[in-house]
C-alpha cells in the first residue's frame, strides 16, 4: 500500500483524481473547482493536506472556524495564507492585513494567480457559510468573472452531507460550477492493506466491521492482536475512539432529540429479527397517524442524506415495496449503535466490563448478520468472472411476507434469478452437506429459481459432499475490492 512517512494510507484513485484536475488547469491555464464531502473523520482533509503539500504547486490551505464571526474567518484565512510550506506569490504583501470581506479575498487571490497552476482549499466550507450566507454567491462571482479564467484548482470541503449535497444543486450558486468529489471509508481491501500482510481475510472484514474503514479507529485496531481485543479494549473508557467517533458525527448531523435520530437508534439498536416500518413505529411514542407520518418523513432523511440508512427489498421486488426492511448503512453506526450506544451509561460508571459481557454475547450472531451486505456487494463486483454469474446485475437477499424463509444471497439479471447462496460466517467449520440441503430447500421457494446457481460463502470452505456450484472464501470476497483497489 502506499504510505509516506507520515503515515498516509491508500486513496489512490481519489489521489489520481485530484491529479487529474490539477494537469488539467495546467494545461488549459483555466480554473477548476470540486465539492468535496464525506462524513467525519473519513479523512477528507487528510488526503487535501497530503495532495498540496506533495503536488509540487504553489497552495492555500485554509478551514474555516466554527461560530466564528466573518471577520474572524477572514483573520484565521490570512494566518493560514501565510503557513503554506509552498505560498502562493506575493502573499506576504497582499495579505499583510486580512481582507475586510470574502469579495475582497477573493479579489487578493485573483493577484496571486496570474503565473503558475495553484491549488487553494477551503476546509469546513459550510462553516464560513453559516457565517456569511452570502459566501456561495460571493465565491460564484468571482468564479465567474475571474477565478475560472486562471489557473487555480479551487477545492470547497465539507463534512455536513447535506449542506454540501445542496451546494451543487441547480437552485444554488455554485450549480454547474463544481465536480463532485465523495469520500468514503476504507473498503475491505484498504483495511487488509493498513492490517499488513500477516492478517487474514476474515480479519480484516471483522476490521470492517468494527470500524467502518474510518482512518483513525483502523489505525487503533492495527494496533491491537484482533479486532475483538481493539473491542475490548475500548469498551473500558467512555472517552476512546469507539465510544466518541460516532457520537461527534452523529451530533453535528442529528441532533440528540431529533426525530430522525430516534429512528435511528431504533433501528440500529435491534438486536435480533428484521427492523421492518412497523417495528420502528412501535418504539416511537405518539397516536398511530402522526407516528406513521413522523417515520416515513424521517426514514426518507436518513435514506438521502448521505445514505444514513439503506433501505433493503427481496430480490425482484420493487423499490416500494411492503416487504421493505432498514439497517444502518455505515458499518460502525451499526456496530456502534448495537454494542457500544446502549452501554455508554455502564462505561461511564466504570462497568466497562457489562459492555465486555455484552458484546462477548452478541458478537458472533451479530457478525454474522452484519456480514451479509458487504459479501452481496462484493459478489456483485466479481460477478463478470463467476461462473453462471456473468451477467448478474443485480445482488441482493430475498424473504417471504411473514419472514418465515430468507436467503442470504440472491443474484439476478433483470427478471431471471441466476443463483441463490447461504453465507455462513465460520472460520473452523465448513459449509456441509446438510448446509447444502437447506440451500436447496429455500430456492425452491424463491420464485424462478429453479435452475439456480447454488453459491456457498464460508471462509472454512465447503465438504465434498456439499455439492454446491460455486464456493467463496473471505479471500475471493476480498479480492473483489483488490481488483479495483483505491
Amino acid at each position: 500500500m502506499n504510505v509516506d512517512a507520515g503515515g498516509f494510507y491508500g486513496r489512490r484513485a481519489l489521489l489520481a483524481r485530484l491529479e487529474r484536475e490539477l494537469a488539467q488547469v495546467a494545461a488549459t491555464g483555466r480554473g477548476r473547482m470540486l465539492a468535496v464531502r464525506g462524513r467525519r473523520q473519513v479523512g477528507k482533509s487528510r488526503l487535501l493536506t497530503h495532495f498540496v503539500e506533495t503536488c509540487g504547486r504553489p497552495y492555500l490551505y485554509t478551514t474555516a472556524v466554527k461560530n466564528a464571526s466573518p471577520g474572524a474567518q477572514l483573520a484565521a484565512l490570512t494566518r493560514d495564507v501565510l503557513a503554506s510550506t509552498t505560498p502562493l506569490p506575493e502573499v506576504p504583501v497582499l495579505f499583510a492585513s486580512p481582507p475586510g470581506s470574502w469579495d475582497e479575498f477573493f479579489g487578493r487571490l485573483r493577484l496571486t494567480l496570474q503565473g503558475s497552476p495553484a491549488v487553494v482549499v477551503i476546509d469546513e466550507f459550510p462553516w464560513a457559510a453559516q457565517a456569511d450566507p452570502t459566501l456561495e454567491g460571493t465565491l460564484q462571482n468571482a468564479w465567474d468573472r475571474t477565478l475560472e479564467g486562471l489557473p487555480v484548482l479551487l477545492v470547497v470541503v465539507g463534512s455536513d452531507i447535506a449542506m454540501m449535497e445542496r451546494l451543487t444543486e441547480h437552485d444554488r450558486p455554485l450549480f454547474g460550477r463544481a465536480g463532485i468529489v465523495v469520500v468514503q471509508p476504507f473498503d475491505p481491501y484498504e483495511c487488509a492493506e493498513l492490517l499488513g500482510a500477516d492478517r487474514t481475510a476474515v480479519e480484516a472484514f471483522d476490521a470492517h466491521l468494527v470500524t467502518g474503514g474510518y482512518p483513525r479507529l483502523l489505525g487503533r485496531l492495527a494496533a491491537s492482536p484482533s479486532a475483538e481485543d481493539f473491542v475490548l479494549e475500548q469498551l473500558r473508557d467512555e472517552t476512546s475512539d469507539l465510544a466518541v467517533q460516532a457520537q461527534l458525527s452523529l451530533d453535528a448531523e442529528f441532533p440528540p432529540d431529533s426525530q430522525a435520530r430516534r429512528i435511528l437508534a431504533a433501528i440500529g439498536t435491534a438486536e435480533v429479527g428484521p427492523v421492518t416500518f412497523s417495528r420502528v413505529t412501535q418504539t416511537i411514542d405518539g397516536d398511530t397517524a402522526t407516528v406513521q407520518t413522523a417515520v416515513t418523513r424521517g426514514l426518507k432523511i436518513l435514506a438521502g442524506v448521505g445514505g444514513v440508512i439503506a433501505v433493503d427489498v427481496p430480490a425482484g421486488a420493487a423499490p416500494n415495496s411492503r416487504l421493505r426492511r432498514y439497517r444502518v448503512a455505515d458499518p460502525y453506526l451499526r456496530f456502534w449503535f448495537r454494542f457500544v450506544a446502549p452501554q455508554l451509561a455502564n462505561i461511564a460508571r466504570g462497568r466497562g466490563d457489562l459492555a465486555i459481557d455484552a458484546f462477548r454475547r452478541g458478537w458472533p450472531s451479530w457478525r454474522g448478520k452484519a456480514i451479509e451486505p458487504v459479501v452481496r456487494a462484493a459478489v456483485l463486483r466479481l460477478a463478470s468472472d463467476l461462473d453462471r454469474l456473468d451477467d448478474a446485475d443485480a445482488v441482493g437477499g430475498w424473504w417471504n411476507r411473514d419472514h418465515s424463509t430468507e436467503v442470504d444471497l440472491v443474484a439476478t439479471h433483470g427478471p431471471r434469478v441466476r443463483a441463490v447462496g447461504s453465507v455462513k460466517w465460520r472460520t473452523t467449520t465448513p459449509f456441509d452437506a446438510d448446509d447444502a440441503a437447506v440451500l436447496r430447500g429455500v430456492r425452491q421457494v424463491v420464485p424462478g429459481a429453479d435452475d439456480a446457481a447454488l453459491v456457498a460463502v464460508c471462509p472454512a470452505g465447503v465438504t465434498d459432499e456439499a455439492g454446491v456450484d460455486l464456493v467463496l472464501r473471505a479471500d475471493d470476497l476480498l479480492a473483489a475490492w483488490g481488483v479495483r483497489a483505491s
